[in-house]
């Protein structure tokens, strides 16, 4: 019988990840959001032109020990809907100023402030949906021993364009092997990406091209049963989320 060669994780423990990491980012994302400010309120202008009213796009993300937290994007999508109320497939509703904002990845730069709230890290795995999330298993839940980050191993690694095996291989790395040296390493490759603009593959063309739990059953590994069950789940979390967001709102 074949034995279950599977060990816990452990994250790395040193000055660095205790303490001074997070130092390190309150101080960088305060000043980026200072140093900014000027790009910020240019790019906030075009949006409102070009997008309208609601240039913050809201996503509900889980982070640190999946606690879910609300973050924050420039909206590169118009809210175009059909007849029934539906939104329009992605593809309609992108606009070329979006694209731009994606590509330059001037889109991300509202998570500066996920990141001095304590809600983010500038590196650490990229923080992907609660309907992802919902299909973990033990050994792919390891990403959430640290916080997400604004750029990843994975993402200086093939970005959108490598599977998802590969997404969690990096990860599981990046907790066990987090040092100050590597995320210099991560923050270095990720300007040079950046401003070569490579990896930057159409949503439907990479090889992440699923949410993850419609990659699990469209390969045969859970039963639409299944599928539905783990979907609810994420919408139960995100209500509760949002439940005890408006609580804290009115105190």
């Amino acid at each position: 019988m074949e034995q279950n060669t599977y060990t816990k994780p452990k994250v790395r423990k040193s000055l660095y990840t205790l303490f001074f990491k997070r130092f390190f980012d309150m101080l960088l994302s305060g000043l980026a959001l200072i140093i900014l400010s000027p790009v910020f309120l240019i790019v906030s202008i075009v949006c409102r032109i070009k997008m309208g009213k609601g240039i913050i796009f809201k996503n509900y993300r889980p982070g640190k020990n999946n606690k879910i937290f609300k973050l924050y994007k420039y909206r590169s999508m118009l809210n175009t809907r059909d007849a029934n109320g539906e939104l329009l497939p992605d593809r309609e509703r992108m606009t070329k100023f979006g694209n731009m904002l994606r590509k330059t990845s001037l889109d991300e730069l509202p998570q500066l402030w996920n990141i001095f709230k304590g809600d983010m890290s500038i590196v650490g795995p990229r923080p992907k949906l609660v309907k992802d999330m919902v299909f973990y298993n033990e050994e792919q839940n390891t990403r959430s021993l640290v916080r997400p980050g604004l750029t990843g191993l994975a993402q200086v690694n093939g970005r959108n364009n490598i599977t998802w095996e590969e997404v969690f291989e990096y990860d599981k790395y990046y907790v066990e092997h987090c040092s100050l040296w590597l995320d210099i390493k991560i923050l270095f490759k990720t300007v040079l990406k950046v401003f070569k603009k490579v990896d930057i593959v159409e949503q439907d063309k990479t090889k992440q091209a699923y949410y993850y739990g419609d990659y699990l059953l469209e390969s045969g590994v859970v039963t639409k049963e299944e599928y539905n069950t783990k979907q609810e789940l994420a919408k139960d979390l995100i209500a509760k989320t949002q439940k005890i967001g408006k609580k804290k709102s009115k105190v």
